[in-house]
């Protein structure tokens, strides 16, 4: 499990919060899970800034990412990390409630990795993040060996 490294996770809703870090806890999917709670406090903490300004700079090695945020919303924090020199290579997932096919296709073209939708099930939603389990430890396994 050493290899699996950090998760950040951006989402506000404290029940989707819970959901997830139960489900990651479950299937050991993750060494460390941060969590931030708006668009800005997750931008804040991968470029080091505020808060977070004396943070290790080691970047998260997934990004779960919800769209409908406070202050910065999803789709922003995405096209900041996917412009930036040193976080565009970083796995990026929507993690989202919005069934739009306005934001999935904003998302893609602004380079996420995957776009899941939340299911409203607890079930659902437990098998939804194992299997973001599964892509990330894929995409791990890919980024070392190369």
């Amino acid at each position: 499990m050493s290899t699996l490294g950090r998760i950040l996770m951006v989402e506000d809703d404290p029940k989707d919060v819970e959901l997830t870090l139960t489900a990651l806890e479950e299937y050991n999917l993750a060494n460390e899970v941060v969590v931030t709670r708006d668009g800005q406090e997750a931008l804040d903490y991968l470029f080091c800034r505020g808060q977070f300004s004396t943070r290790s700079h080691e970047n998260p090695a997934v990004i779960l990412l919800d769209l409908k945020l406070p202050k910065v919303d999803g789709l922003e924090v995405l096209q900041q990390i996917k412009s930036d020199e040193r976080l565009k290579m970083l796995p990026v997932v929507v993690l989202t409630s919005s069934h739009e096919e306005k934001d999935m296709v904003r998302s893609y073209k602004l380079g996420v990795n995957a776009y899941v939708v939340k299911p409203v099930d607890f079930h659902e939603f437990v098998n939804a993040v194992k299997e973001l389990g599964a892509f990330w430890r894929s995409s791990m396994s890919r980024r070392q060996a190369a």
